[in-house]
């Protein structure tokens, strides 16, 4: 296990606003929606946004993956942890009320060997730092997905020892303070935890004759080009985790690289979820009296729409499928209508215009003169109620 010292004192799932029993898929939209809110670019100067989103990404980082969350619900079952050491007086754990000295069930070595480097018999070392960088893509690569690359500058392995810190032709030797094991006890009360090794600081190994290029420590700072696969529907503010392509590990696992994405805006299309959006033109004509249109789609073709007649402006159709692709399955491409009206008419335009509301104006006063005769019968009375509704009673 990775366990780190704040899964005891910090709810997660309370950080994203979200229960303990949510979903993968809720945690996530959860996430992406408070990255939207908070992220630095749409809150330039702002502390304490900036501090919160960070606050949201590490809580994701954690609940967001399958095996972390697991690690992470099985540590707070034991219950709060802000007396960390203390007695049982002030809130922490004291040696009874856990038989044998366990936890409700839970191995104390195992849990505990994990947070510091090394673990029994593990001679693991330090896990690399993660790291983050941000990448941009354009519209139609975030929907449909894309491979590029990312480049950035941080620690790799030394390229003249492949990281192992020593002269090449010679081999580090075992730590003789730990044994190789890269962790040494710490007694604290009833329990016993154990430590990094101050003499190998948890590799397990030292170095004798160390490499010139890295000074023994295994890595060295460089450019380097990490390639990624760009999933189909990402969103802004979106984080893609590599695993092992983040910082060396010195003598554990590499460190996780993450991904955040940032995506150009379109000049037409635009986007609601797994839907794409477009705004259409089309004639005061069209609309009055139906038309058959040509509707953009983000791969560059077309795809006739059938308007009906009497369709408002701003009106919306959906084409099905031609949306953004997702797991789940393809959205929706909804087209919304506007009608145009010329700036600048021409003569003949202007004519038919006129001649429309001269007929629009007399159809109108037909209509009013019908209701005002219609308002009273010959006798003077007032106008017969309505009819009654479907399944009213007389």
């Amino acid at each position: 296990m990775t366990a780190q010292r704040e899964w005891f004192e910090k709810d997660f799932y309370a950080t994203l606003g979200v229960s303990k029993e949510a979903s993968s898929k809720e945690v996530t939209k959860a996430y992406r929606k408070l990255a939207r809110q908070l992220h630095p670019d749409a809150n330039p100067g702002d502390e304490a946004s900036e501090a919160r989103f960070k606050e949201v990404t590490a809580a994701y980082d954690v609940v967001g993956d399958e095996s972390r969350r697991a690690e992470y619900d099985q540590v707070r079952q034991m219950g709060p942890m802000g007396g960390f050491g203390a007695g049982p007086g002030h809130g922490g754990m004291g040696g009874g009320g856990f038989p044998g000295g366990g936890m409700g069930g839970f191995d104390l070595g195992d849990l505990f060997g994990g947070m510091f480097a090394g673990g029994q018999g593990g001679g693991r070392g330090q896990r690399g730092a993660d790291l983050e960088t941000r990448l941009t893509l354009s519209f139609t690569e975030a929907v449909n997905g894309a491979t590029t690359s990312v480049h950035l500058v941080s620690d790799a392995a030394c390229g003249t020892c492949s990281g192992s810190g020593a002269r090449p032709g010679t081999r580090p030797t075992t730590c003789g303070a730990c044994g190789g094991r890269g962790v040494q006890a710490e007694d604290q009360g009833p329990f016993s935890f154990s430590r990094p090794c101050g003499q190998c600081s948890g590799r397990g190994s030292q170095i004798d004759d160390p490499c010139g290029s890295c000074r023994g420590s295994g890595v060295e700072r460089r450019p380097r080009e990490v390639k990624v696969r760009i999933p189909a529907g990402v969103d802004e503010g979106q984080r893609i985790r590599l695993k092992g392509r983040g910082e060396p590990g010195r003598g554990g696992p590499d460190g996780d690289l993450f991904i955040v994405v940032a995506v150009e805006p379109d000049t037409r299309f635009g986007r609601r979820g797994r839907h794409l959006t477009v705004s259409v033109p089309v004639t005061f004509p069209q609309v009055v009296l139906g038309a058959e249109i040509e509707v953009p789609l983000l791969d560059g073709g077309t795809v006739t729409l059938k308007v009906p007649a009497g369709t408002r402006s701003g009106q919306t159709f959906r084409v099905k499928k031609r949306g953004v692709p997702e797991k789940g399955g393809t959205g929706d491409l909804l087209v919304s209508i506007e009608v145009e009206v010329p700036t600048d008419p021409t003569e003949a335009e202007r004519a038919a215009v006129e001649a429309l509301a001269e007929a629009m104006a007399d159809a109108r006063a037909d209509v009013v003169a019908d209701a005002a005769a219609g308002s009273t019968d010959p006798r003077g009375h007032e106008d017969p109620p309505p009819d009654r509704l479907d399944g009213e009673t007389p």
